[in-house]
């Protein structure tokens, strides 16, 4: 967190919270929800203001309660999750990036929802991948005797849970990761996210 957001928080502490202006895209991207966007429940404005993007990125966190928020000055600012609390890509260098610019660690766990959406877990960092890398990371899916394709995948996810059997496997950096199912309304109850914070 900046050194300037800490003093104008403890110069004034008792601000009152934002919410429903702000939110995380399912791309990684902020976006500006005015009061007609609100309304109408619309994403928002992407924001493209370098600096802006900056300084939302590196005072970004989350409450007790599971809520992830950007601290503006000494005003805490609720965001609307599209997807999960941060997003993730494919990076040459880093393996996996997250959508605030810094590495994801080591792999812990990965789920696939219904939808096909890929989520990775590491440590306490939950991530969705950015739908535009699915291609890339489809490549490192594997069953033991097939690698996977869209149609197999598709037949997984189709399937009712007692009769899916074995998921594909992850291919990480020298690990392979069991993708299990999950189902995306169980995301935030399971790893303890709130997609739309309210006071």
């Amino acid at each position: 967190m900046d050194e300037i957001v800490k003093q104008a928080m403890a110069k004034w502490p008792n601000v009152p919270h934002c919410y429903g202006w702000l939110a995380l895209d399912a791309r990684g991207q902020w976006r500006m929800r005015d009061e007609r966007a609100q309304h109408l429940n619309l994403p928002g404005d992407k924001l493209q203001h370098a600096a802006l993007v900056a300084f939302i990125t590196r005072n970004y966190g989350s409450d007790a309660r599971g809520c992830w928020y950007f601290q503006n000055g000494p005003q805490r600012v609720y965001l609307n999750l599209e997807a999960t609390p941060y997003i993730v890509r494919t990076d040459p260098a880093l393996g996996w990036r997250l959508h605030t610019g810094e590495a994801m660690g080591p792999l812990d766990e990965a789920l696939m929802t219904e939808h096909g959406e890929l989520i990775l877990r590491s440590g306490a960092v939950l991530a969705q991948l950015d739908d535009r890398d699915g291609a890339d990371v489809l490549a490192r899916l594997e069953w033991p005797d097939h690698q996977a394709d869209d149609d197999a995948l598709l037949a997984w996810l189709e399937r009712e849970d007692d009769a899916a059997g074995a998921g594909p496997v992850l291919r990480d950096r020298g690990q392979r990761i069991p993708v299990q199912r999950v189902a995306h309304a169980a995301l935030a109850g399971r790893y303890g996210f709130v997609p739309v914070p309210a006071p």
